[in-house]
């Protein structure tokens, strides 16, 4: 299978699916969107991947490639493409599908339980994501789930964590890419998003749960691996 993926900053790269892409001897490109290069041809991937970054949906005056990387993803998904949205990537998808994207009323950073939606039980999606578990996240803003999607998890913090638009595309708020190196990464590049709120942890807490990590790039692979293996069945 041949795996492109979107990068919006230099900081927030592919993290623990580089690994899955390695291990299941999956080919990989990339665009890296900022630097204005060259989005690739529809026919030359399989499955798309986009990632997050501190920039918004609507930002396209600062950062005028959104325009475009938003066609590109209407593409994919029309040309019935798999594909996974990690933060910003889940809400360019949710937004390409006619869906709100806005201000969640908290920020979210940090370590934090999700549960799995109801509406998840009795879909295929059902066994792959656990009743309740911890991610790591990083967003302040959120989304309606898009017409079609089935709502998959939520937090305390956010109703809509996570949804699946059948038969291939999933979307996350969350980071379950994420490993210790790019932890780190976004508390140093997005530090000043680190201020006293209810959902928002200091840095010293961010790290001493990192023993979360291991579990949560676990289930990243499971949703990989369900993405890489769906069809018209729902």
């Amino acid at each position: 299978m041949r795996v492109h993926y979107l990068q919006h900053v230099p900081f927030e790269g592919l993290g623990h699916i580089a690994n899955w892409v390695q291990n299941r001897a999956h080919a990989l490109s990339a665009t890296p969107l900022y630097t204005d290069a060259a989005l690739p041809d529809m026919h030359a991937f399989d499955f798309l991947v986009i990632m997050g970054g501190p920039m918004g949906v609507h930002d396209t005056p600062e950062h005028h490639w959104l325009t475009r990387e938003k066609h590109f993803i209407e593409s994919a998904l029309k040309a019935g493409k798999k594909v996974l949205g990690i933060c910003l990537g889940a809400q360019l998808i949710a937004d390409v599908l006619g869906a709100k994207v806005y201000p969640n009323r908290h920020k979210e950073i940090g370590w934090h339980a999700v549960t799995r939606a109801t509406d998840a039980l009795g879909t295929r999606l059902e066994s792959v994501i656990p009743d309740r578990f911890f991610a790591f996240h990083w967003h302040g803003d959120t989304f309606e789930l898009p017409s079609g999607a089935v709502h998959l998890a939520q937090s305390d913090a956010c109703r809509h964590q996570a949804f699946w638009h059948p038969p291939g595309a999933v979307g996350l708020q969350f980071h379950l890419e994420s490993s210790r190196e790019s932890i780190e990464a976004l508390i140093r590049h997005c530090s000043h998003e680190l201020v006293p709120a209810a959902y928002i942890q200091r840095p010293e807490e961010i790290r001493r749960r990192a023993d979360l990590i291991a579990q949560s790039n676990a289930l990243m692979r499971a949703i990989l691996d369900f993405i890489a293996g769906s069809g018209q069945q729902t």
